[in-house]
């Protein structure tokens, strides 16, 4: 089945345009940081940051004097980028910008990332197509993408149970499988590097991680609105299910790894 990516891109930034993903979003910043040293990033590089949500990697390349412009297609998440780095008193550039088509000349930035953003793209192909016409030859690409295996993947077949995705879209976590990065870039890489790295949520109880989720967080808040009372009981108890399964703080709290696919792609 060929997707409608044009609707289902409509449906995935209301989605995003729900809740307030910043308040998940500041949580992951360590991952920003993570990134940006991973990509060996330099004072004065022109970096893009795709998909940017609330700017964790926005504000890590910010601290680290590059020259970075901001890019989401849900305004209010840069406005929420855009107080951080006014607080932090930080040089960057906000644009709406949609990942499948951006707005920028070819070779235009040295760096080009995105964190748990261009993952959730319609087009997969597409997306990458931009990511690397944008960057000039030698550039750096910096991923974070949640893995297939981990939690979150799990978690996104949890909600897909409940509340099937469109026919024939390619799931997000697929970026963070290793074959499906080579696949994607791999024809106009002179090196990709992987490795897997773990990010650890860390919430009161499976109650409270639901709570913010369910409240805060896009998918999950239109998983829940999808469903009748007798649905949203199930969804709940089975996310519940999958997150006492993998919480390793015992009874008293939560701690959740979440496994995701850190990648470093340098392009010919």
């Amino acid at each position: 089945v060929q997707p409608d990516f044009t609707a289902i891109k409509a449906k995935q930034q209301a989605t995003w345009t729900s809740g307030d993903y910043a308040v998940i979003g500041t949580t992951l910043q360590i991952v920003g940081e993570t990134l940006a040293e991973a990509v060996d990033l330099r004072a004065g590089e022109r970096v893009l940051d795709v998909a940017a949500g609330n700017g964790n990697v926005t504000l890590a390349a910010a601290r680290r004097f590059a020259r970075v412009t901001s890019t989401d297609y849900v305004p209010g998440l840069l406005d929420k980028g855009r107080e951080r780095a006014r607080a932090e008193g930080l040089n960057v550039q906000f644009q709406v910008a949609d990942a499948e088509q951006l707005s920028f000349d070819d070779g235009s930035f040295d760096v080009v990332f995105s964190t748990f953003g261009a993952m959730f793209t319609p087009d997969h192909t597409r997306c990458a197509q931009e990511m690397l016409r944008v960057l000039r030859d030698g550039g750096r690409i910096g991923l974070a993408n949640w893995t297939p295996e981990g939690f979150i993947g799990r978690l996104f077949r949890v909600i897909g149970a409940h509340v099937p995705p469109p026919a024939g879209l390619i799931p997000p976590a697929r970026w963070g499988s290793e074959p499906h990065i080579v696949e994607l870039f791999g024809p106009r890489a002179t090196q990709i590097r992987c490795e897997r790295r773990i990010f650890n949520f860390r919430y009161r109880s499976a109650a409270h991680w639901l709570q913010v989720f369910r409240d805060y967080y896009g998918p999950t808040l239109k998983a829940f609105a999808a469903l009748d009372s007798a649905g949203q009981q199930a969804l709940a108890r089975d996310i519940t299910t999958l997150l006492e399964e993998l919480n390793t703080a015992g009874p008293g709290s939560l701690v959740v790894p979440g496994e995701y696919l850190e990648v470093v792609i340098t392009k010919h």
